[in-house]
């Protein structure tokens, strides 16, 4: 068989989107083989994960995101932007409505983050701090703040609705993150389902850094939606206000996060950033036999690479200057 792909990353996170809206191409254990096969540092192609961008009976088009270990994922803010724009274009629009395993989520075309970046906001609006909804296993029904693994770690579990948990650490040690997140993985008689685990550090007065452990992934340049939890998590602990935006800085770049209070309970973040085409290319190969894999190389988006590359360069330097 022969497909196309299309490489892509939101804030450095990375992925391999691949075009299903016309019809199915795979069955879902071969979307779990894909996933693994493609997304293989080690591989043809390395990536974070694999969308699958589908046909939907009540939005523009459908989300699916696979992790680098075959998992699948309820949403990814920095993939939602990239399949946001990818339908955008497709279809000649300035906002899609994107269906994900958990919900819908409206993607925009928005104002440029930075010259020549092409930049998406996609709202994640099925929000939780409810324990039950992570889920962990715990004695309350809210985990703001507290210790859950050592005393001198206080975390806060917010469902986007994919599972995080964010706390706000004086510095970013990356050994730390990993350990953290591995054990949070490894504890099904308290965490069941596993979570993404978030280091945030206040910068400045509505600037942040973030760096996440993701669930089926490990450390990443950045994680939309942890970025989006830890932006609510700083309005929670009144680091930073509800309606203001927040930078929030990456080892990916920068995005823009706004996390509004909607009423009591009810929140939504709005996620804005880059969304970034990197190549595009076809693959052709048999299941029986995946061992031949032949690639042909179609289009290299030179500009946007470069472009973005000048953008983490600013980012870079404006983040030093605050820290």
């Amino acid at each position: 068989m022969q497909f196309n792909i299309l490489k892509c990353h939101g804030s450095g996170n990375d992925f391999i989107l691949i075009n299903e809206y016309e019809e199915l191409l795979f069955t879902e254990q071969q979307r779990v083989i894909l996933s693994k096969l493609f997304c293989n540092r080690n591989g043809i192609l390395g990536a974070d994960g694999i969308l699958f961008f589908q046909n939907s009976k009540t939005a523009d088009g459908k989300m699916r995101i696979f992790n680098s270990d075959g998992s699948e994922a309820e949403i990814c803010g920095n993939g939602l932007r990239c399949v946001g724009r990818f339908a955008c274009e497709l279809f000649n629009k300035n906002s899609v409505l994107i269906e994900t395993l958990k919900g819908f989520s409206q993607v925009i075309k928005d104002t440029n983050i930075y010259q020549s970046i092409p930049t998406y906001q996609a709202e994640l609006n099925i929000i939780s701090l409810a324990s039950k909804d992570i889920p962990i296993l715990i004695d309350s029904d809210t985990l703001i703040n507290q210790p859950l693994f050592t005393n001198d770690l206080l975390l806060t579990a917010v469902s986007m609705p994919n599972p995080h948990l964010v706390a706000i650490v004086n510095d970013i040690n990356d050994s730390e993150l990993e350990k953290i997140g591995k054990l949070a993985n490894q504890l099904p008689n308290k965490i069941p389902d596993g979570t993404n685990v978030n280091f945030c550090k206040i910068i400045d007065s509505n600037s942040i850094y973030v760096r996440t452990y993701e669930r089926g992934v490990g450390l990443t340049n950045s994680c939309g939606s942890g970025m989006s939890a830890s932006t609510l998590v700083t309005c929670l602990l009144g680091y930073n206000s509800f309606n203001e935006p927040i930078n929030v800085y990456n080892h990916g770049g920068l995005v823009i996060c706004t996390p509004k209070l909607i009423k009591k309970d009810k929140y939504s973040v709005f996620l804005s950033g880059n969304a970034t085409f990197v190549l595009s290319n076809s693959i052709k190969f048999e299941f029986s036999n995946l061992d031949n894999i032949i690639q042909y190389f179609e289009k290299v988006f030179v500009d946007e690479i470069q472009n973005y590359g000048r953008f983490i360069e600013y980012s870079t330097q404006f983040q030093g200057k605050l820290i």
